[in-house]
C-alpha cells in the first residue's frame, strides 16, 4: 500500500469508528483499527461486552449500513476495505 491508500483507509476507519460510537452506550470502548494483513484491508470494529448487537442490529442491517458508508468513503479516496465486528 502507497502513503495515499493508508490516509484514505484512515478517512474511512474515522467514519466508522464516528458512526458505532454514535450508536452505542459505552463510547469510550469503541475501537476501530486498520488490518491490512488481507488481500482487501479491513476496518476491525470492537465495542465493550453486549453493546456489539447495537452495531449488528436487527438482521445485520445496523452492519450493513455501517459496512455500506465504510466502504462509501474509502471509495471516494481511490480504496477498498471491509468492515468487520469482531466480540
Amino acid at each position: 500500500m502507497t502513503a495515499a491508500d493508508g490516509a484514505s483507509l484512515e478517512r474511512a476507519r474515522a467514519v466508522v469508528e464516528h458512526l458505532a460510537t454514535s450508536l452505542v452506550d459505552d463510547s469510550d470502548a469503541v475501537s476501530a483499527s486498520i488490518d491490512e494483513s488481507h488481500p482487501t484491508p479491513r476496518i476491525n470494529v470492537t465495542a465493550a461486552e453486549g453493546e456489539i448487537g447495537r452495531l449488528i442490529g436487527k438482521r445485520g442491517r445496523t452492519a450493513m449500513a455501517i459496512r455500506a458508508l465504510g466502504r462509501a468513503a474509502a471509495a471516494a479516496d481511490g480504496a477498498h476495505v471491509d468492515v468487520e465486528f469482531l466480540d
